[in-house]
């Protein structure tokens, strides 16, 4: 029984000194400098710009200034709690179609109800694999990063 947990403990040293020396490998720098900015030579026209826009000026504003700037919605310096339930009060309506100022289960579900209704073809109150299958959610396309030059070094621009 003995041997059983050395040899246990041993590999578990084994498999540790193996994710560190991993770790360590995959926080070591390459020592290649990223490759400089172009430079666009100014031609002196101005009808003609070349090369890519200048970058927007920082917000000199804290995140937590700028979150508070928006919940103050008079911008008086302060904030109610009529202003933090400003948002929250427009969702609130979007979901209370009746209007009476109660949110109803039904209210509340209405959009899975009416893709429950859509997708139900043969009205029959039950969905088949085929009529659930077209529930599913449409996969936004991945958004290609605009100030991503990797295309272009990988072509040798």
């Amino acid at each position: 029984m003995l041997r059983f947990a050395a040899g246990a403990g041993a590999a578990l040293l084994l498999i540790l000194a193996g994710f560190f020396y991993w770790q360590s490998l995959a926080q070591r720098d390459t020592g290649i400098p990223p490759a400089p900015p172009r430079q666009v030579a100014d031609t002196g026209s101005d009808d003609e710009e070349e090369g890519p826009a200048p970058p927007p000026s920082a917000d000199s504003r804290t995140k937590e200034q700028r979150r508070f700037d928006r919940s103050d919605k008079d911008k008086n310096g302060r904030i109610t709690l009529a202003e933090l339930h400003q948002p929250r009060r427009r969702a609130f309506a979007r979901l209370d179609t009746n209007g009476d100022g109660r949110l109803s289960f039904e209210e509340w579900a209405i959009r899975t109800t009416t893709r429950f209704n859509e997708a139900d073809r043969n009205r029959d109150q039950q969905l088949t694999r085929e009529e659930y299958a077209t529930t599913a959610p449409r996969r936004r396309a991945p958004t290609r990063r605009q100030n991503c030059n990797c295309a272009r070094e990988a072509d040798g621009e």
